[in-house]
């Protein structure tokens, strides 16, 4: 990140485009945190790159001063890691929900995680699919209903912390929407830290969501205690796993720093000498029989 000739306010990362969410919606207190985030940061505006999926969530990039990517349905990471891969010095940060991260996109989770590529990605969870009015979605609690599942989901739900810290993910964080002071400051952590960053925010749907609504949030969310290890794994995990339990951790569970993918690229290619300065079509005659 390079020092901006003009400092910017949270204001100047905001487009003339107006959020489309429904009044109340969680992911307003996203953005205003975010946008906070960012004037903390003095990110460059020329410098970073949102990419996102489909879905409410998945408007993010239209809403902020940015070079954005409105990608297909679940395809945020995979998009998102090309872009860094393409151009390492850019910033770029992934924006998407639950259903499009944990659903047709959970498939790349896994393996953008494991590389450790380096970026940041900040799930807006709301448990429910709320642009296509209702259906219930991996993170949806099993029993409680959706709009083509009246009588209650069958399925146990993802568990979006564990599964990134099961992958090797060097920042798991949680936050929640009612809590943007909070988010602010997981948001420039996540940022800052090398390697792949993960932010799940709890985000209610008032509209369609009305089981895990802001107010049945009350008295399971608490804050990780100030002694807790993020180094540790296994505490990480225990964590992770209080949300089964009905409570929902909020803070840091998990920073341990690894190499990044970047790295690990950029040391094959020194063992390799290796250049940019290459022949496609004799790569391309070395496959052919």
């Amino acid at each position: 990140m390079t020092a901006l000739a003009t400092p910017m306010k949270a204001k100047d990362y905001k487009s003339v485009i107006p959020p489309t969410w429904c009044p109340g919606c969680g992911d307003y207190g996203v953005l205003n945190a975010t946008l906070k985030a960012f004037a903390d940061l003095q990110l460059d505006v020329n410098n970073t790159v949102l990419v996102s999926g489909i879905g409410c969530s998945s408007r993010f990039p239209y809403f902020v001063k940015m070079f954005g990517m409105h990608t297909a349905h679940g395809r945020a990471l995979p998009v998102a890691a090309g872009v860094k891969l393409g151009n390492p010095d850019l910033e770029v940060i992934a924006f998407g929900g639950d259903g499009d991260g944990f659903s047709i996109g959970g498939g790349h989770v896994p393996h953008i995680v494991r590389k450790n590529t380096n970026l940041t990605y900040v799930l807006m969870d709301n448990a429910i699919y709320g642009l296509t009015k209702g259906q219930s979605s991996p993170t949806s609690d099993q029993g409680s209903p959706g709009s083509i599942t009246p009588y209650g989901v069958p399925d146990n739900p993802v568990n979006p912390l564990a599964f990134v810290l099961t992958y090797g993910g060097t920042f798991v964080a949680q936050g929640y929407s009612s809590k943007p002071k909070v988010i602010q400051e997981l948001i420039i952590r996540a940022i800052k830290n090398p390697g792949f960053s993960f932010v799940n925010i709890i985000s209610p749907c008032p509209t369609f969501n009305k089981v895990n609504t802001v107010d049945s949030y009350k008295e399971k969310v608490y804050e990780i205690p100030e002694d807790h290890d993020v180094t540790d794994l296994g505490a990480a995990l225990n964590l992770a796993f209080d949300k089964g339990e009905g409570k929902v951790p909020m803070g840091i569970l998990y920073n341990k720093p690894r190499p990044t993918l970047t790295e690990r690229l950029d040391e094959i290619r020194k063992k390799a000498g290796g250049s940019d300065d290459y022949d496609i079509n004799k790569i391309i005659e070395t496959y052919k029989p």
